[in-house]
């Protein structure tokens, strides 16, 4: 298992529903394939860098995790069909296998 961090971002006008069930349904994807999840930060409201389909606000979650990485795939396709999620980036930890 190799360690990754997860960091996305949802409309801050999400309800707290909505985005617990998107966290909900990151955790079961890296579960189902045998990972775990380390640690889950919730940034809160960030102001974006620039303009993002008419945001300027993004509520960010931080998501420390192990999975194999040919189960990663499966996470990152996942969160590109979930119209939730406005972006997100995965990235392999080097520092903390």
């Amino acid at each position: 298992m190799k360690a990754y961090e997860l960091l996305f971002f949802v409309a801050p006008s999400t309800d707290e529903e909505t985005r617990t069930a998107v966290m909900k349904r990151i955790e079961t994807t890296i579960s189902d394939a045998k990972g775990t999840v380390d640690n889950v930060d919730n940034w809160g409201k960030r102001k974006l860098a620039y303009e993002i389909n008419g945001l300027t606000d993004g509520d960010y979650t931080l998501v420390d995790f192990h999975a194999d990485p040919a189960d990663v795939a499966e996470l990152d396709r996942i969160l590109r069909i979930t119209d939730t999620v406005v972006r997100h980036m995965i990235v392999k930890r080097t520092d903390r296998d």
